[in-house]
């Protein structure tokens, strides 16, 4: 008999680091439709400064070494099986369910062609230095990140960003002193806020696209911008689960997991990454720590034993860079307490390599020197 087949479904932050992992020992096969990685912690980046498009998007060519990735969609998946946008099906004896959530651009991109990925990018730059203002919908994370972004590249560019929520970071449970160093170091760069009202309509034009426009908030606040970023709106992707594992799909498309991240009463197909049911934010790191989790215990079940790992969520951390030299940091001490960093932390351990040396390490390619 062959090694067992390990079929990957998702080749994200999770799906990728679990595919290394298991090259080893399984016959793996990775089914992405993009032909490159793309490291969404750094995309944000790349939105306003060209030199970042190549530590953002990295090839799969060198990512296994004894197993193959497979550029289709996956259009029907059971447990046992894959069947793929090319009509052709996919056997497995493990199967990892690692599709993440669909997201606004920039922070991500539906196009699975780098060069066209590239050339949205491209032009959204164009249309930045031609605007005069920017407005954002969204005050979470992504919102306040990319606000940090076109605040450090464009200076003179009018930012205001909109959100119903009466301040800043209300979706996770961060730190007050968090909340004002951002909402100061933003303050400071001028960038406006309308808190507390959502808006009454959205722009008529897509977002990123050079096109002057008029809304209102509810509260009745006009707002004046040539683009816009829509910055929420988090969905699983998991619509392609039939046949036995149709059930597993919650209504709002999460995926319930144990605590060994397996699918209740299918103990060889596992879910990781932010299409779990896990109560903790969508984050890299956490869809790595998943990856590992789930490695771990295939590999048990490759040798026989029960598969002991666990995951536990972590609490609440953030690190949000506001461009290279800026930005605010919620993280644990080691006795267990929370803190809050400023800019030069923040900045030392994120805001100028946003990770992405680490993800060159993983697909095997030499990232350039953080500028």
């Amino acid at each position: 008999m062959g090694d067992p087949r390990v079929v990957i479904v998702g080749g994200g932050y999770a799906g990728a680091t679990i595919a290394t992992s298991l090259d080893a020992v399984a016959d793996v096969t990775l089914i992405e439709p993009k032909d490159s990685f793309v490291h969404a912690t750094g995309a944000l980046r790349a939105a306003v400064d060209a030199s970042w498009e190549d530590r953002v998007f990295f090839p799969y060519n060198r990512l296994l070494t004894r197993g193959r990735v497979v550029h289709e969609y996956a259009q029907a998946v059971t447990s046992t099986q894959v069947r793929v946008s090319a009509g052709r099906v996919v056997d497995a004896d493990y199967l990892v369910l690692a599709t993440g959530t669909a997201y606004p651009f920039p922070a991500k991109f539906i196009e699975s062609d780098v060069l066209v990925a590239k050339a949205r990018l491209a032009r959204l730059r164009e249309a930045l230095r031609e605007a005069r203002a920017v407005m954002i919908v969204g005050a979470g994370p992504v919102g306040l990140e990319l606000a940090g972004e076109l605040s450090a590249a464009f200076p003179a560019l009018k930012l205001t960003i909109v959100d119903r929520a009466r301040d800043v970071l209300t979706t996770g449970d961060y730190l007050p002193e968090l909340c004002s160093a951002i909402r100061s170091q933003l303050d400071d760069r001028g960038v406006a806020f309308e808190l507390g009202s959502p808006l009454g309509y959205l722009p008529p034009v897509d977002v990123g696209v050079l096109a002057p426009f008029t809304v209102h908030t509810r509260a009745g606040r006009r707002i004046d911008a040539d683009v816009w970023f829509r910055c929420y709106g988090n969905t699983p992707v998991t619509d392609f689960l039939v046949g036995d594992l149709a059930g597993a799909r919650r209504a709002d498309g999460h995926i319930a997991v144990a605590p060994t991240l397996s699918i209740p009463g299918f103990p060889t197909v596992f879910a990781i990454g932010d299409i779990t049911d896990i109560p903790e934010t969508k984050r890299a790191s956490a869809a790595i720590a998943h990856a590992h989790v789930a490695a771990a215990n295939i590999r048990a079940l490759i040798d026989g034993r029960e598969p002991s790992a666990t995951h536990e969520p972590a609490a609440e951390l953030v690190v949000l860079p506001l461009g290279p030299d800026a930005g605010a940091s919620q993280v644990l001490r080691p006795d267990g307490a929370r803190e809050v960093l400023g800019a030069r932390e923040t900045s030392e351990m994120k805001g100028i390599d946003l990770f992405s040396t680490a993800m060159a390490q993983l697909f095997s390619t030499a990232a350039p020197a953080a500028r």
